[in-house]
């Protein structure tokens, strides 16, 4: 399903320069919308705005949704909007069994995860238009636990509430989730290293549908709910099967 809506939209994506948020810049980009990416690395950024063409439409901001100072700055430059949406996570080093489990790499979880998710809201729901949407990314973690998991599980659960939560206090604003199963994107380099394509097919041939998911299956998603004015304080459930397994 591609975003469809006018192409006077303005939709902003923390976490669009690589994976699940650069291929829903994309597709909003090529729906006529302007889109602003947000992430930490401005090296990135410039990457992503090359991959993308380096439209007028697109604009980039370097900023760390943790930091509130910066989210005010972001929210400023960027002005009025229609959409906000984040994929952004940073789970280096959070995969791991408790004895050696680092606070630091859990608190980079939560600040990315949910710190940042509620800044964003906090800042950002005056930014946007009634009817507009703001759209998080849990995942599969929250419901099909593993050993080494245990950070990432307990912060997507808690992300959520969040929404649940968001969805009653900012209405009419509609605020949902995506909770992506195992997609191929560049942040299993950091869960799997150098078994990253053996423990995707491994997954892949237990998964009911028979692959694993890819960036474009998620940014469908988040477009149906960014799309979808009835809908809200919903978790959209996109993981080929994976609770059922």
């Amino acid at each position: 399903m591609a975003y469809a809506k006018a192409g006077n939209e303005r939709v902003l994506v923390v976490g669009g320069s690589s994976g699940m948020g650069l291929a829903l810049a994309r597709r909003c980009l090529d729906a006529g919308a302007k889109v602003t990416i947000v992430g930490r690395d401005g090296a990135k950024l410039s990457r992503a705005r090359e991959a993308l063409g380096a439209p007028a439409a697109l604009d980039t901001v370097a900023a760390d949704i943790a930091q509130e100072d910066q989210v005010i700055d972001l929210f400023n430059r960027v002005g009025a909007l229609d959409h906000v949406i984040s994929t952004a996570a940073d789970i280096e080093g959070a995969y791991q069994l408790l004895p050696a489990l680092d606070l630091k790499a859990v608190q980079r979880v939560v600040e990315s995860k949910f710190y940042g998710p509620l800044l964003l809201a906090k800042h950002g729901a005056s930014a946007l238009a009634s009817g507009g949407s703001i759209t998080f990314t849990s995942g599969i973690a929250a419901y099909r636990p593993a050993a080494r998991g245990s950070a990432v599980a307990a912060v997507n659960a808690a992300l959520e509430g969040l929404v649940r939560a968001l969805a009653i206090e900012l209405a009419p604003i509609r605020v949902n989730a995506v909770s992506p199963g195992w997609v191929d994107s560049p942040i299993w380099s950091f869960v799997a290293g150098d078994k990253k394509s053996d423990t995707l097919n491994a997954m892949a041939v237990r998964l009911p549908v028979g692959r694993v998911g890819q960036p474009d299956d998620i940014a469908d998603a988040i477009a149906f709910l960014m799309g979808n004015t009835f809908t809200t304080g919903t978790i959209l459930h996109v993981e080929g099967g994976h609770r059922l397994i």
